[in-house]
């Protein structure tokens, strides 16, 4: 892992992101990442497998000493990977900032290296867990009657509340996008009955001015 060392910007719980691993199901892991400067540093979130994950924030900016936290979600996925063996990497650069600089004030080049400019780089590697790992470890557990067994299982339950969060947000999103867009063609078809009424009453009354022309005495 570059950008280790005294002179690393940030600091970053956990250092490996483990996710887990079911078909047909999200899955996310958060990343604490916190500013050890007296200044205000910038981070970028970039991985080897875009389409796979969803970074929230993928990019921002943070105050001296403060911290903030990172979401990353595995989208769900329709096979196994071989050996439920991972090669995905992510990549999260940081950089020191103008005091008070928002991230939408950042420039395009904030994170691209050059001779003026420190830029630190962590890599974290990313790993699967399957259920049928998490069933071994508490048969083993239960069997050697150590404490290794139950602090994995509670590290699954941990993920897996966190999935089902995950999943349960995105639906009640998804509800409410739909809600959005039933209100806007209700109004949308109120507004045409209007207008339809109105041209009906027009009509109405053109027909009768009419009517009142051709009955008067020439």
């Amino acid at each position: 892992m570059s950008g280790v060392g005294e002179n690393q910007l940030i600091s970053i719980v956990p250092d490996e992101l483990k996710f887990l691993f079911e078909l047909e199901k999200q899955s996310y892991c958060d990343l604490k990442v916190a500013n050890k400067t007296d200044s205000y540093v910038a981070f970028k979130v970039k991985t080897t497998s875009p389409k796979k994950y969803f970074v929230r924030p993928n990019t921002g900016v943070i105050q001296p000493w403060d911290s903030c936290i990172i979401r990353v979600t595995l989208q769900a996925q329709r096979e196994y990977p071989p050996d439920m063996q991972c090669k995905d990497k992510f990549l999260l650069q940081s950089t020191i900032v103008p005091p008070h600089t928002d991230v939408d004030e950042l420039p395009q080049d904030t994170f691209t290296k050059d001779s003026g400019k420190t830029l630190t780089e962590c890599k974290l590697k990313v790993s699967y867990i399957s259920p049928s790992t998490t069933q071994r470890s508490s048969d083993s557990g239960a069997t050697n009657g150590d404490g290794t067994g139950s602090d994995t299982i509670s590290t699954i339950q941990r993920l897996k509340e966190e999935r089902d969060a995950a999943v349960k947000q995105t639906q009640q999103l998804q509800h409410e996008l739909e809600m959005v867009k039933r209100r806007r063609n209700q109004a949308n078809s109120g507004l045409s009955l209007k207008l339809a009424a109105l041209v009906g009453l027009i009509g109405l009354i053109i027909g009768f001015i009419l009517k009142l022309t051709l009955a008067s005495p020439t």
